[in-house]
């Protein structure tokens, strides 16, 4: 019977704590033993949440048979929201896969670089990153693509090399944060129940008046130097990245919106004869194996977190939060410290989103905090703290890059600073409230799910 189980409290978070201690502390290891930037690396992260899920199936009493463990795992894993997220990080995958084999990321950053004037030379790598990881929806590939570039021309001219780097990283934060395609932007649209053009507008304020601070504080310390290279470019190549960014503001579905943008892409690589119907399969293959990990973490997160709920965990946790919040402001602040907190362990800001939303879902609810307020915060705060970690991907890249320390480059990354500051202000002084919520509409129905704002 239902009230003869036991359910375990915080007790049930014992398969995430496992994950966290096996990733987080391995990785502490490592770079206590001397792996540098290669420590988080030596235990995935899938190896971890298979240990999770072992401790999963040892949790339960007697009143709950190995069967039905398994089931609530799967059935964690299997709704409807995690399947869509999957989808769509499979086709974000293959239109970024296709639009690079053409030659786009390459074009569009040339486009930006023959463009820069020479006495802004750091605001305009900021920007061309900011474009190049919005069209792209990805950060670490942003700084694979444009990182080369910063270092030579910073090295050529003399510049000073912990900025020019930086300002790459701000800018792929920056756009990682914003793009309609970012793993973490469809994380936290669905995890919250908004809209992607909602979030993007509630989120698109505060990432400008930080960018636009950020460009002035780059042009302030920047330097007059020349550009030199062949910065040749087909403008042809760009329209892909264009295509997406414009359609995705009219709030055109995002299956369709991906699938016109993949076709797109393929017929500008047919047209300029830097694509043929192989590459073409090959580049699709390839981008959507680039998130297959972050799918396989998706599902085994969904069904911990699954198990966790059942055990009663959720419960427990939400009550805790719930009784410790007594305003809009506090639920705020709590949403952002549980990114936050989880992004810092993790590393990875998607997972980090992925972990925080559905427990922070009954907080906001009861205090009327709209979906797109919720998405915003967990994107922003978790591309926030990704940006001012050692230990994360996008540090270590540039790390790798530059041979540089990481502090260096996190003193250097003045966006994130700034985006932190904005967004802790929107919080404090409530101007991040919507309009529904000054004019007193609920938005959420008497079971705390989402109701859906247009």
């Amino acid at each position: 019977m239902e009230n003869q189980k036991k359910y375990y409290g915080w007790k049930g978070f014992f398969p995430l704590l496992t994950f966290l201690a096996i990733y987080l502390g391995g990785g502490l290891i490592f770079t206590a033993l001397g792996y540098g930037g290669d420590s988080f690396k030596q235990i995935p992260r899938v190896t971890a949440l298979v240990a999770a899920l072992l401790v999963c199936l040892c949790m339960g009493g007697k009143e709950r048979s190995m069967e039905f463990r398994m089931d609530t795992f799967c059935k964690g894993m299997a709704n409807e929201g995690t399947m869509i997220m999957l989808v769509v990080f499979l086709l974000a995958g293959a239109f970024s896969g296709v639009a690079k084999a053409m030659g786009g990321v390459e074009a569009t950053a040339n486009l930006g670089l023959s463009l820069v004037p020479a006495q802004f030379l750091f605001p305009g790598i900021f920007l061309i990153s900011a474009f190049i990881a919005t069209a792209m929806g990805t950060s670490m590939g942003t700084i694979s693509a444009i990182g080369p570039i910063a270092v030579a021309v910073a090295e050529g001219a003399d510049l000073n090399m912990a900025i020019a780097i930086a300002a790459v990283l701000g800018g792929a934060m920056f756009g990682d944060n914003l793009s309609m395609i970012s793993d973490t932007t469809i994380a936290a649209t669905r995890g919250a129940g908004c809209e992607m053009r909602d979030k993007f507008k509630m989120n698109g304020v505060m990432a400008a008046v930080a960018a636009i601070a950020t460009m002035i504080l780059l042009a302030v310390v920047g330097s007059g130097a020349e550009l030199t290279g062949d910065f040749h470019y087909d403008l042809i190549k760009v329209v892909p990245y264009l295509f997406v960014l414009i359609f995705a503001l009219t709030g055109c579905n995002v299956f369709i919106l991906l699938l016109a943008g993949i076709i797109v892409a393929a017929v500008v690589g047919f047209a300029t004869g830097s694509l043929d119907a192989i590459g073409f399969a090959q580049a699709v293959s390839s981008g959507m194996s680039g998130m297959y990990e972050i799918c396989i973490i998706a599902l085994l997160l969904r069904g911990i977190s699954g198990v966790a709920e059942e055990l009663g965990a959720i419960d427990w946790l939400v009550k805790k939060m719930t009784s410790q919040v007594k305003t809009r402001k506090g639920a705020e602040y709590m949403t952002a410290a549980m990114v936050s907190v989880f992004d810092a362990a993790l590393a990875n800001n998607t997972i980090a989103i992925l972990m925080a939303a559905p427990l922070t879902r009954e907080m906001v609810a009861k205090h009327n905090v709209a979906p797109k307020r919720v998405a915003s915060l967990l994107d922003i705060f978790s591309c926030i703290v990704q940006g001012i970690i050692p230990h994360g991907g996008q540090v270590l890249l540039c790390i790798t890059l530059t041979g540089l320390s990481p502090f260096s480059i996190i003193a250097a990354n003045y966006y994130v600073f700034f985006l932190a500051i904005v967004s802790i202000a929107t919080i404090q002084f409530g101007l991040g409230r919507t309009k529904e919520e000054k004019a007193g509409i609920a938005m959420y129905d008497e079971n705390n799910e989402v109701l859906s704002l247009k």
